[in-house]
């Protein structure tokens, strides 16, 4: 399957080593070769970053690493092909803008294909690629069309909360349906279940820890772990982490129920 990571926080930050451990799962200790992407939100506006390739053998991850982008919220995902042929426009994170805001969607799982076109149907937007994933995207973003364009600026949060949670309930039904989307305002995460050892698919499909950080006086404010180092330039630190998998040791991760939604903004959970 997949991997999923995200990061949000309430200053600016820049991630070092969590996105090189997860390049690592991506092809030298695990066996996701066929693409990877990241998607950084900054003043409204994303910088994506994707390709085709093996994230543990990119360049482009290495440049990433050795120049880190500084950024409140990233959405990272490392593909394992089930829908699609490896190229381009199958990667993810996959990116849209509707109501003059950018939305940013990545899944993991397998969702049955047929069933998920005939059940869920599209808006304006659609697929580029032909991955499952991609349509259900272009599908929630259907259903959220009436309040990002009926609404003066961002919409009432429990009425996407609402929409987001209706929508995980309907494709759980039709695979594993781990996913991370986020509206520039919020990000939620839903996770189901996947694939633990061989055969054994159960929950969780991802896990979280929060973080907090006060900066000492003439110093960066940093959150640093067991090869996780996350910092901002001033002010105190606060910071969450998704993930499908644990990047570090800490007991703190915790592993999120099947089918739990949550949301999170400027590093904190808010429902």
């Amino acid at each position: 399957m997949c991997e999923l990571f995200s990061m949000s926080s309430n200053l600016p930050a820049t991630v070092s080593y969590s996105l090189e451990e997860f390049s690592r799962h991506g092809g030298l200790t695990g066996p996701h070769k066929d693409g990877w992407g990241i998607a950084y939100y900054l003043d409204r506006d994303v910088r994506l970053v994707k390709e085709p390739l093996p994230a543990s053998d990119s360049a482009c991850v290495r440049f990433i690493r050795e120049n880190a982008f500084s950024s409140p919220l990233v959405i990272s995902h490392i593909r394992k092909a089930t829908h699609g042929a490896q190229i381009l426009s199958n990667c993810q994170p996959f990116a849209r803008e509707l109501g003059g805001a950018m939305h940013v969607f990545a899944h993991n799982g397998d969702l049955d294909d047929q069933r998920l076109r005939e059940r869920l149907r599209l808006g304006v937007h659609r697929p580029v690629g032909d991955t499952d994933s991609e349509y259900a995207f272009c599908a929630l973003l259907g259903r959220l069309e009436d309040l990002w364009l009926g609404a003066r600026g961002v919409p009432a949060f429990a009425e996407r909360r609402s929409v987001v949670a209706a929508f995980a309930k309907q494709i759980r039904g039709l695979g594993p349906a781990n996913f991370l989307y986020a509206d520039g305002d919020v990000l939620f995460a839903f996770g189901h279940k996947r694939t633990h050892g061989e055969k054994d698919m159960r929950s969780p499909g991802l896990h979280v820890i929060c973080r907090r950080c006060a900066r000492e006086a003439g110093a960066a404010s940093a959150v640093t772990t067991d090869g996780l180092s996350i910092t901002s330039s001033d002010g105190e630190q606060r910071v969450v982490l998704i993930a499908s998998v644990p990047l570090t040791k800490e007991p703190a991760w915790r592993g999120l129920g099947e089918a739990e939604l949550l949301a999170v903004r400027d590093g904190a959970i808010v429902g």
